[in-house]
C-alpha cells in the first residue's frame, strides 16, 4: 500500500501491518529491559515507541529520520521525512559542523512542509546521538516542540513497527523561527575565559579515550588532543548499546555524571569532535538529570584545533584516522 502525505503527514501509516499490531507492540516491549522514564528529571522531549503509536490519529506530528539520505532510502519509519546534519550546517566557516543560521533552517523546514504548530519526533539508529543534535539546534532557536524517539529505529523495529522505503510526497509550508535564545550554546571565546577563570567550571569531553588522549585524530581536526582542564566521560556510556539502544535509567546516568564532581547548578561545558556527541550529553544532563547550566560548544575540537594559538593538551602521539 502506498501512502501519500500532503499538507500533513497522515499518521495512520504508523499503524502496524496486522490487526493485532498494538498487542504485538506491548508484548515485545514487555520482554525488553524496562527503563522507568518517569524517574527522569523531565521526559518532555523524550517519547517511547508505544507512545508514538498512540499518536497515530493526531494531527500536526512530523516524524524526522535524522540519518544520511542513503540510510533513509534503504528503510525508514513509515511516513518519516529525511533530514541530515549537513542540512542544518553553516558552510561559511573554514571547518565543518557549525550550526546553521535560522534562515537556512526556515527554508529547509518550509520546503519539507513542516509548520510552526507541528511536533517533531526525531530518531536515528545509533543511540539518539544524531537526534540529540537536531533537538539541540532547534532548542537554541527556541523551537521546543521536539521529541527524541527513545531507542530510535532499533527500538521501533524490535517492537514490530512498520518500515518501508517509500518516497514521501510533501506540500511546502511557511515555517519561521522567532527567537535566538542560544540557551545551550557557547563560543570558543567564552571557553577561553572559562579556562582562565577561577570559577567552578567543568569542561566535559564526551569523545572516547583515544580522541581525548590525542592518540586518535579524526578527519576534520588539525591535531589530536583536548581542551585544557577537560575531563572525560564518553557519551556512549549513557546508552544501552547491548540491548534497547535507549537511555539508561536515571540512577545509572546520575552515577555516571557524579564523576564530574559537580553540583546540578555548576557550569558544565560539553564538547566533542563537532558538537554532535556533546549535544547528546547536553540532552542527558539538562533533560534527564536536571543540570541547570549546561552549554554545548558548537565548534568543539574541529574548531578549537583549527587555531594554532589556542592551548591544548595531548598525552600520546597522534594517529590520523
Amino acid at each position: 500500500m502506498i501512502y501519500r502525505i500532503s499538507s500533513m503527514i497522515i499518521l495512520g501509516t504508523l499503524f502496524f501491518s496486522c490487526t493485532k499490531s498494538k498487542d504485538k507492540v506491548k508484548d515485545v516491549i514487555s520482554t525488553e529491559t524496562k527503563i522507568d522514564t518517569k524517574t527522569y528529571y523531565s521526559s518532555k522531549h523524550l517519547i517511547e515507541v508505544e507512545e508514538l503509536v498512540s499518536l497515530s490519529k493526531q494531527q500536526h506530528i512530523k516524524i524526522i529520520d535524522f540519518r544520511t539520505a542513503e540510510d533513509y532510502a534503504k528503510n525508514h519509519i513509515n511516513g518519516a521525512i529525511n533530514i541530515w546534519r549537513t542540512d542544518i550546517e553553516d558552510f561559511s566557516y573554514p571547518y565543518n559542523g557549525m550550526m546553521a543560521k535560522k534562515e537556512k533552517i526556515e527554508q529547509l523546514f518550509s520546503r519539507l512542509g513542516i509548520k510552526n504548530n507541528d511536533t517533531l519526533i526525531v530518531y536515528d539508529d545509533r543511540g539518539s546521538c544524531d537526534a540529540a543534535r537536531f533537538w539541540w539546534v532547534l532548542k537554541n532557536y527556541d523551537f521546543k516542540s521536539v521529541k527524541i524517539l527513545n531507542g530510535g529505529l532499533i527500538s521501533w523495529k524490535k517492537a514490530g513497527g512498520l518500515i518501508n522505503n517509500h518516497t514521501v510526497s510533501i506540500t511546502p509550508s511557511t515555517f519561521t523561527l522567532h527567537n535566538n535564545t542560544f540557551e545551550l550554546y557557547i563560543t570558543k571565546e567564552e571557553i577561553i575565559k572559562a579556562i582562565n577563570s577561577d570559577k567552578q567550571v567543568v569542561i566535559l569531553d564526551t569523545r572516547n579515550i583515544d580522541e581525548f588522549s590525542g592518540k586518535k585524530q579524526k578527519k576534520g581536526a588539525n591535531k589530536g588532543g583536548r581542551i585544557p582542564k577537560s575531563i572525560l566521560i564518553d557519551w556512549a556510556e549513557t546508552i544501552d548499546h547491548k540491548g534497547t539502544y535507549k537511555f539508561k535509567s536515571y540512577d545509572d546516568l546520575n552515577t555516571i555524571y557524579d564523576r564530574m564532581g559537580a553540583s546540578k547548578t555548576d557550569t558544565i561545558i560539553t564538547y566533542c569532535h563537532s558538537g554532535v556527541r556533546s549535544a547528546h550529553t547536553t540532552f542527558v544532563l539538562t533533560e534527564l538529570l536536571g543540570y541547570k547550566n549546561v552549554k554545548n560548544y558548537d565548534g568543539s575540537w574541529v574548531e578549537w584545533s583549527y587555531f594554532n594559538d589556542l592551548p591544548f593538551e595531548q598525552d600520546e602521539t597522534t594517529t590520523i584516522k
